[in-house]
């Protein structure tokens, strides 16, 4: 499982249902992190192959059986960075894209974006002994 730290004010707009997306650059930090939890594999732009012009993110079948993963994977969101946090778990799918201004993302800029289908209740006291 991954555990991702989120500022506050997005932990509590995810926690009351609002926000409903989480961003991250698109990165060889995240690609690795990403391959490894969802079997994902990030494509580049390149000059070299005229046809890419833009990311693409392959998962499922499209990817070699070996690193191949359930697209739906779970990941704790964390409010800072102590173990003590506040954390919340999620049920989350990965995709590319350009994210929402009010949510978090820069205009026109394409991110990660993790798709939060659900979430799982929690408390200050369960969230501390994980």
């Amino acid at each position: 499982m991954l555990t991702l730290p989120i500022k506050k004010k997005w932990f509590d707009m995810i926690a009351s249902g609002e926000k409903k997306e989480e961003y991250r650059e698109i990165k060889e930090y995240y690609e690795t992190r990403f391959q490894n939890l969802f079997g994902a594999i990030t494509i580049y732009p390149s000059s070299i192959f005229s046809e890419r012009y833009e990311y693409e993110l392959l998962q499922g079948n499209d990817v070699p059986e070996e690193i191949r993963q359930d697209r739906v994977q779970e990941i704790i969101f964390r409010n800072g960075y102590s173990k003590n946090s506040p954390q919340l778990k999620c049920k989350c799918i990965l995709r590319l894209g350009k994210g929402k201004e009010e949510w978090g993302a820069e205009k026109g800029k394409v991110y990660y974006i993790i798709e939060i289908l659900e979430k799982e209740k929690f408390d200050k006291e369960s969230s501390m002994k994980q």
